[in-house]
């Protein structure tokens, strides 16, 4: 009996996993897992070895011999010794090794210059069928200059599209100092700046005597969790609190004195297993594995840290380690080069197990195939994808992360979510990740807490290592090991899945030590440089940011950061963050609190003011609602203007309401005006382009809590975790115009390309009239907030005398509109100055619509979707 999850198939065995009081002396037996393998692969029988403890010695050391026999012949008595086989060597130069790098588990004993060059190994193993394995590649720091492909042909020959390679290297620091150039303000606080740059420099000298730079620093995954060699794989983890290790799984029935590891000085436990008599590995692909452990809290089985799968078995709770090395004939080989960065990002914000119109979770290739060309039809030039990373609790949007270096199995295998980012990049979209090193799952038996059985492994020990209000576990970043796994992760999803950058959730968490938790932040630099600031966390964030641009030029780091800490989006050469983005939190804020009010309420210049309220040269990526907005409990910008009458009043062959009309025609200002002034970037959440009726609720079944109280959940439905596509293309309902005017605005965005335009000047913001006017590159946008009232022959400012046309228009019928404005006039400016500009037209402003002019200097198109 089998059972299949996420595109592999499981045989039926009963549960590996026991309890933490469970000892090591269980001889605990399974059939053996060979997922995606030929059904006759041989597998690997070992007689248990020993474990021997010296407990005079600060540091734990286990030694193992075992015996392999292979089917049908005898044993002859080899024994294959760990420490022979593949261990590496610390060295350092400096016997005073600062404190901060004690830690330091591993120097690769193969550091690469950038002089080198790189030859593919020519080894060859017999596996069964008489067919030849594909050696294993040297990892270099090769940067493809045309982004070609690497391949190997059957013969094991490396084969390159093109001999043009460079190195990829991490500029060195620089002086730190221009961030007063570009704001005086900061040298009241240079004290702590200089403290902070000094700490960053040091880190990096640092990493560059000990770890031979930022670029090797950032390769742990090469030497870290399972790393294959032509003759065996081997396997290494941190876990300085454990007193002893095994590696236990499928591929050795769970025997946990099989193989036994050993631990070297910095607490990293390592363990080597060769090939198979046949030249077969000796961990198939697709099985279960664990780390089992003896630690101060007891004996514990553990996913592997730097696990790249797993997966959650039917009827079990906690998740599998999976070890994840498919078939040459089965990885997927990308084939499109990845997209240069666009001058303005359009975002397109989705989480792929929500995005079928079904109630069902999605799976990568149904992404890849369906959502992925109306993403690239409605005009967005990036897709931002949510949950990525490993995640126990569907409920958690996939922020309580469990496995940091594995894709969600829920969606599909690696190799499904390679495809859909191969996809994307054919299409010419971004695919950018929303990653989560701010904080960790706090879960013991899946996830990273308590790993090692103490309390302060990865993270902050006491209060200080636990988030109240997520209920998650924070990160130690001064912690040399943690920079090394964070950093890796970082490359890991770049370099393996080609991601073209990240938006980094919950910085604000990360800089400060309250969080940002019931603090107001008003723009006092005082709330930004002082004790309650982690420098810690901020270093963290320069450096990833160091290795993010340092190694992928054209990648794209995004900050959520509510504070507004001035340096957030600087260069770190020049003394900052290093984002290239900050997301402009505080407008999704402003709009809920208006919509709580009537529009005859609004004031023009509070939408201005926190529209523009931004510092100057750092960019953001502005955004009326997101997914925190479609969240049960909370409302989307739809929903708050319609309300019930969504359910009933959206077809069109229905006579509308004044709330709907109300409705839609704000839902269109509010998203133009958002994109037209609030940055030079913009995001969407999947399904608000077209006013997605309802909330999200993710399926989630009663909640006991400790004081007997019951939380209640919604029977486990995915009923409203879905999007329902279906409604904004139905040409019969009132969501397709909404939709069609979204696509109209991006397409407009690239025709123009207003939001990167260096020219910006509001001209107009009108408390009696309500009318906003004001001119975005070679634009001029009037947006008439009034209910009632429209204006003939309203005169608007604008720099440049010409002709002007209408590029877009709100009211368009196609839009939902009332049609109210012809598209044929023309709209001929006078010199004569008109609200401190130089020139002036005259317009007809509807109410409640938003038109936007050109000036007639090419023949462009106006955009109609």
């Amino acid at each position: 009996m089998v059972y299949t999850l996420s595109g592999i198939r499981f045989p039926l065995v009963p549960s590996v996993y026991k309890s933490s009081q469970s000892s090591f002396n269980g001889d605990h037996r399974s059939t053996s897992l060979t997922l995606l393998l030929k059904k006759d692969a041989f597998s690997r029988k070992i007689f248990a070895g020993s474990i021997s403890h010296d407990s005079d010695s600060s540091s734990s050391v286990v030694s193992a011999s075992d015996k392999v026999l292979f089917p049908g012949g005898q044993g002859d008595g080899s024994t294959f010794l760990t420490d022979q086989l593949e261990t590496s060597q610390l060295t350092s130069e400096d016997p005073q090794e600062p404190s901060s790098v004690r830690n330091l588990a591993i120097e690769d004993d193969n550091k690469l210059k950038e002089t080198e060059t790189y030859e593919a190994i020519s080894a060859h193993t017999e596996v069964e069928d008489g067919q030849e394995s594909v050696p294993s590649l040297p990892v270099g720091v090769i940067d493809k200059a045309q982004s070609e492909v690497a391949s190997i042909s059957a013969d094991g020959e490396l084969h390159m599209e093109t001999d043009i390679v460079r190195p990829k290297y991490v500029s060195p620091p620089g002086t730190g100092q221009r961030i007063y150039e570009i704001d005086s303000l900061l040298r009241g606080h240079r004290g702590h700046l200089e403290y902070r740059y000094g700490e960053y420099k040091r880190l990096r000298a640092e990493i560059d005597k000990y770890e031979g730079g930022l670029e090797m620093f950032s390769r742990g995954y090469e030497k870290f969790g399972f790393t294959r060699s032509a003759s065996g794989i081997t396997y290494r983890e941190w876990a300085p609190g454990a007193k002893s290790a095994a590696l236990i799984g499928d591929f050795n029935n769970w025997n946990p004195n099989a193989d036994t590891m050993t631990r070297n000085e910095f607490g990293v436990w390592e363990i080597f297993l060769p090939n198979n008599v046949d030249g077969s590995p000796p961990i198939p692909h697709g099985s279960r594995l664990k780390i089992r452990m003896d630690t101060p809290s007891g004996i514990k089985d553990s996913i592997p840290a730097w696990i790249k799968f797993s997966v959650q078995a039917p009827g079990e709770i906690p998740y599998n380690g999976i070890y994840y090395d498919p078939p040459e004939e089965e990885k997927h080989v990308f084939k499109h080069p990845q997209p240069k960065r666009p001058n303005s990002l359009r975002i397109y914000e989705a989480h792929v197990g929500m995005s079928s119109t079904e109630p069902l979770i999605n799976t990568y290739a149904s992404f890849r195939d369906d959502v992925l060309p109306r993403i690239k039809r409605l005009g967005y030039n990036a897709v931002q994808i949510m949950a990525i990373q490993e995640h126990s609790y569907y409920a958690s949007f996939g922020y309580h992360v469990t496995n940091f270096f594995a894709p969600s199995s829920r969606c599909g295998t690696p190799d499904d979510l390679k495809s859909l980012i191969d996809r994307a990049h054919e299409l010419g979209l971004l695919v950018l990740m929303d990653i989560v090193h701010s904080h960790s799952s706090n879960n013991t038996l899946d996830g990273l807490n308590m790993f090692d059985g103490t309390d302060g492994h990865y993270f902050h020990s006491g209060s200080r290592g636990y988030h109240w209000m997520w209920d998650s576990r924070l990160f130690n970043y001064g912690s040399w090991e943690v920079l090394r796994f964070l950093l890796s992760n970082a490359r890991w999803w770049l370099e393996e899945y080609k991601f073209d950058g990240f938006r980094f959730d919950g910085v604000t968490s990360m800089m400060y030590t309250h969080h940002g938790l019931q603090v107001a932040f008003t723009g006092n630099y005082n709330e930004y440089f002082g004790l309650a600031t982690d420098v810690d966390a901020v270093v963290y964030l320069m450096l990833v940011n160091d290795v993010i641009h340092g190694l992928f030029p054209e990648a794209v780091s995004i900050g959520e950061d509510v504070s507004g800490m001035p340096t957030f989006c600087i260069p770190t050469q020049d003394g900052g963050v290093g984002f290239d983005y900050r997301l402009h939190m505080a407008i999704a804020d402003k709009w809920i609190e208006l919509l709580k009010k009537k529009d005859e309420d609004w004031k023009m210049g509070d939408i201005i003011h926190t529209l523009t309220n931004r510092r100057w040269s750092e960019k953001c990526v502005a955004y009326a609602e997101s997914h925190d907005q479609a969240l049960v409990g909370d409302k989307t910008i739809a929903f708050w203007l319609m309300d019930k009458d969504m359910y009933n009043f959206m077809a069109l062959d229905r006579p509308s309401t004044p709330l709907i009309d109300r409705g839609i025609a704000l839902h269109k200002m509010i998203r133009l005006i958002t994109m037209g002034l609030g940055g030079e970037g913009y995001l969407n959440f999947m399904g608000n382009e077209f006013g997605h009726p309802e909330w999200i609720d993710f399926p989630r079944g009663d909640q006991h809590l400790p004081n007997g109280k019951v939380v209640p959940g919604n029977n486990n439905s995915f009923d409203k975790c879905r999007r329902r596509f279906d409604l904004g293309d139905a040409e019969y309902l009132r969501y397709h115009g909404m939709q069609e005017f979204d696509q109209a605005m991006q397409h407009l965005e690239e025709t123009y390309g207003f939001m990167t335009s260096e020219h910006q000047y509001i001209s107009r913001k009108d408390e009696g009239d309500k009318i906003i006017v004001f001119e975005r590159g070679n634009l001029v946008f009037v947006f008439n907030f009034h209910w009632t009232n429209s204006y003939s022959d309203y005169r608007v400012g604008c720099l440049k005398t010409g002709k002007y046309k209408i590029v877009l228009d709100s009211d368009e019928p196609l839009f939902g509109g009332f049609n109210r404005l012809d598209h044929t006039a023309e709209y001929f400016s006078f010199e004569e100055w008109y609200d401190n500009r130089p020139s002036s037209f005259l317009v007809y402003a509807p109410c409640r619509t938003a038109v936007v002019y050109a000036l007639v200097e090419n023949e462009v198109k106006p955009v109609k979707g």
